[in-house]
């Protein structure tokens, strides 16, 4: 049996010295070990076979009937960690708050475990007939939203 304390360790051990950050790492009921990884430049398939490869040399006879998968978190997820956040400053992302709402806009920076977002919305300025579209930034905390992504743009 192998303990995903020991697994963890091993994946932080190959991180370091690399630019990449652990995203997850999932033990499935189905003998599955998943780990994601990222990187602020996108994931290369090259890297994920060498964790793998690591992996399987360092854990050798005790990975037994374990299937072990090696990937990116994956674009247009949710952000599970706040290197993730860290990463898309200045990118359009997609808050889905506590109460429900979805709020697209610019992730402006993190600050711990709170974020700022700038979304354009329509206010009423006076002297003005009708409203106009104003910057506004919004600040949330990490926990109580219950999803942020990135929005991927085609133009």
């Amino acid at each position: 049996m192998i303990n995903k304390d020991v697994v963890k360790q091993l994946v932080e051990e190959w991180l370091q010295g690399n630019d990449y950050f652990l995203v997850d790492l999932m033990f499935g009921g189905d003998d599955r070990i998943v780990i994601e990884i990222d990187h602020a430049d996108g994931v290369w398939i090259e890297d994920c076979a060498e964790l793998s490869r690591f992996l399987q040399e360092k854990l050798g006879d005790s990975l037994g009937d374990y299937e072990l998968e090696v990937g990116s978190a994956g674009i247009g997820q949710p952000f599970k960690v706040e290197q993730q956040y860290q990463n898309h400053i200045g990118d359009t992302v997609e808050v889905l708050d506590g109460e429900g709402r979805k709020v697209q806009g610019t992730l402006k920076s993190v600050d711990g475990r709170t974020f700022t977002i700038t979304i354009a919305e329509k206010q009423h300025v006076e002297g003005k007939k009708r409203p106009v579209m104003v910057d506004t930034d919004r600040v949330y905390d990490m926990d109580s939203v219950k999803s942020v992504k990135y929005v991927l743009a085609f133009k």
